[in-house]
């Protein structure tokens, strides 16, 4: 298989190796080497850690991770997995500011968020040009997508670029995102925080635990966080509530067993109702119905996380995780191609959904030396069962076929001068949609490691869905039996140095009477640790392509449907680095290339899209963030200055490449830390200094990026 077109081949691998050392040039400053706590070397063998002695990852205090954590599927060296990998750590998302997934990622390679602006019901994010499958502790949220996640409950957030079926079952080829929940430690901690903002923004938030029992078997954790807020536009609101509460259980060395449960409820407006098409308007301006933009989410969940070392190479590792959430919105939009001067016709959108979900796994991981190889086998089953249900709603105008208006359920909008008309009446819903959802799964992963230089990788799963499904009172059904396959090949030239070749598939959820979307990805890629410096360099090529694609397709009159694409492919390469240099300067910098291509499609509301790009896919993206700390003195405490910058280049708004592209933009954001006396800090974080406009997604009206957001912090550790 050709891995990269023509153009790429010769010259996007003399570029990367190009940067790869340049990064290298810059890195080159001394700092505290990583300690294993062993004196020896840790003994790694991906994507398996073998030795359980090495020091883990401190998250909290750094920006670089060494190690790879999704659930015991993978729990490894990054620098010697075979593929391409960000990991956000606890201290970035703080030093940040990041307070939804959206910001999160929005320094990570191949990664391009918030693409529909002031649409706030989800967090939108594309990988490597596609919707990335998000899970937590290793374990699917497929059933769980209406719910934009809370960071704070998370010690990290990972990204797996690629395909990834073998480990995680149905997915999307782009990536997997992984997050990893802050859990019980075996000793006293704790940090309470309180943050004012604009626009309006109110939040306060603990996290504690300690040992509860003199044997120091038994520890808590106690997570919680109360937002109250208002968004860019008018008449909008920002609130959410979470409570989060764990128990972890150490009886010996060798075993513990972790009990945590969750509730997530959020009460905000999901939508702006869009901006007119003809100009560019204020962000604060509404052309929705006040009394009609709502969006309550309500999510309780209880997981159990177990691990056993059986301490002759075998271990075990059990998770399992019960889920039931419910939610709930309406809004009105514009449809501006709908327009009598000033006078813009609407639709009004919402629905109900539930989903109950029940997950768990059971892995076995067995671990062996010989005389010149390795072995670590990962064996393990996975269930899903899942109920789902839902009742939208959509109205907008009505025409006979003469192109005359018969009908409207809202009335138009004077965008000169709006006046609102009030909520519709008419909320039917035009389906009655009950799902069921039955998964059992095998899976192996073969690991050889020869003189710890050469690495292979062979992996294998096999997926049996079944799903059920009740629309309007017609009761129907379909089963699927997919197969996925991983292999890859690792050459260790040192102790710094890693280079891979992996090929991964992937299957997408399945819905019936349709064929899986099915992926495939080949990926080259190189990943540098320097020696003596808390650094880490990666670069990758890849090709990737997705069979038996359907895309939503926005219809004239305002309603949303389905329609099949055939094949796309992304071919392009990612690079990214983070450091920590000197011991006071931190650096995060990343850039992507992304050539996307409909290769086999019909015609998407009559226009031939085959030869297109994809919709919000840009080619380039680019992103850098600086902290610098400048030592605090006896009359002082330390001083932290951050400085980032994000690139994003332009991009079509829709795969017919019709409607218009985004501008290239450039967001600056800045943020500021004061140690005010030990374990107090005051931080002050501001998003899009600029406060730069433009639009970032375009459908039957315009959405705009976020404006500039001010927070300040004040927190306190014990």
């Amino acid at each position: 298989m050709t891995i990269m077109a023509h153009d790429l081949s010769s010259g996007a691998c003399r570029t990367l190796t190009a940067l790869l050392l340049g990064c290298t040039a810059l890195i080159a400053s001394p700092a505290l080497a990583q300690d294993t706590g062993t004196g020896e070397a840790p003994y790694r063998l991906s994507p398996i850690l073998i030795n359980a002695d090495a020091q883990a990852d401190d998250d909290a205090n750094s920006i670089v991770a060494q190690e790879l954590w999704t659930g015991g599927k993978v729990a490894t060296s990054i620098l010697d997995t075979p593929a391409s990998v960000s990991v956000v750590t606890e201290k970035e998302i703080r030093d940040r500011d990041a307070d939804t997934l959206e910001e999160v990622l929005s320094y990570s390679a191949g990664i391009h968020t918030d693409y529909y602006g002031t649409d706030d019901r989800n967090d939108y994010v594309l990988v490597r040009g596609f919707q990335a499958t998000t899970y937590r502790d290793g374990l699917t949220l497929g059933s769980m997508r209406s719910v934009r996640e809370e960071p704070y409950a998370f010690e990290r957030t990972e990204v797996i670029r690629g395909g990834n079926s073998t480990l995680f079952g149905t997915s999307d080829p782009g990536g997997t995102i992984n997050f990893v929940t802050k859990q019980p430690r075996f000793e006293r901690f704790g940090e309470v925080y309180g943050s004012l903002g604009s626009p309006r923004n109110a939040e306060y938030g603990f996290d504690a635990g300690d040992v509860l029992d003199a044997e120091g078997t038994l520890a808590y954790r106690l997570t919680g966080k109360v937002q109250d807020g208002e968004r860019d536009y008018d008449h909008s609101r920002n609130d959410s509530r979470f409570l989060m509460g764990g128990l972890s259980w150490q009886p010996g060395a060798a075993t513990t067993l972790s009990v945590i449960a969750d509730y997530l409820k959020r009460e905000n407006t999901p939508n702006s109702g869009g901006y007119p098409l003809d100009r560019e308007y204020d962000r604060s301006d509404f052309f929705g119905e006040p009394d009609f933009n709502y969006q309550n989410v309500e999510r309780a969940s209880i997981t159990g996380l177990l691990e056993h070392d059986f301490e002759n190479g075998l271990n075990l590792r059990a998770n399992l995780r019960y889920s039931d959430l419910k939610s709930d919105f309406g809004y009105v939009y514009l449809l501006d191609s709908l327009r009598t001067g000033n006078s813009v016709e609407r639709a009004y959108f919402g629905g109900e959904n539930t989903a109950e979900e029940l997950i768990g796994n059971v892995i076995l991981q067995y671990d062996r030396s010989f005389e010149r190889f390795d072995s670590s086998t990962l064996a393990g089953l996975e269930f899903r069962n899942a109920s789902t249900s839902g009742s939208p709603f959509y109205f907008g105008p009505i025409f006979d076929d003469n192109g005359n208006l018969v009908g409207r359920a809202i009335d138009p909008i004077d965008i000169a001068d709006p006046v609102y008309a009030g909520a519709p009446t008419n909320l039917t819903p035009y389906e009655l949609r009950d799902n069921e959802y039955s998964t059992r799964s095998l899976f192996v992963q073969q690991n050889l490691s020869f003189d710890d230089r050469i690495i292979a990788t062979l992996g294998l799963r096999h997926d049996r869905l079944d799903i059920e499904e009740t629309l309007n009172g017609v009761r129907s059904g379909d089963d699927f039996a997919e197969t996925s396959v991983r292999g890859a090949l690792t050459w260790k030239i040192n102790s710094e140095i890693s280079t891979y070749v992996s090929y991964v598939e992937s299957v997408a959820p399945p819905t019936i009477g349709v064929e899986p979307e099915r992926g495939e990805q080949v990926e080259l890629g190189a990943k540098y640790q320097p020696a003596g410096t808390n650094a880490l360099i990666s670069a990758s090529i890849y090709d990737l392509r997705k069979n038996n694609v359907t895309v939503a397709v926005v219809q004239p009159g305002g309603n949303i449907t389905r329609e099949l694409v055939g094949e796309q492919r992304v071919r392009g390469f990612d690079l990214e680095g983070k450091a920590e240099l000197a011991g006071n300067v931190d650096v995060i910098a990343s850039y992507s290339y992304m050539e996307s291509e409909v290769l086999r499609s019909g015609p998407i509301r009559g226009v031939d899209v085959e030869g297109n790009e994809f919709s919000d896919v840009p080619n380039h993206m680019a992103s850098l963030w600086v902290n610098y700390t400048l030592p605090g003195t006896q009359t002082r405490g330390d001083m932290t200055f951050g400085l980032g910058a994000r690139y994003v280049g332009s991009y079509y708004f829709a795969i017919s490449n019709d409607t218009g592209r985004a501008d290239p933009s450039i967001t600056l954001d800045a943020a500021f830390n004061y140690q005010v006396q030990d374990n107090t800090n005051l931080a002050v974080n501001v998003s899009n200094v600029l406060d730069e406009q433009h639009v970032v997604g375009r459908g039957t009206a315009d959405y705009y990026n976020p404006g500039r957001e001010v927070a300040v912090t004040l927190r306190h550790s014990f």
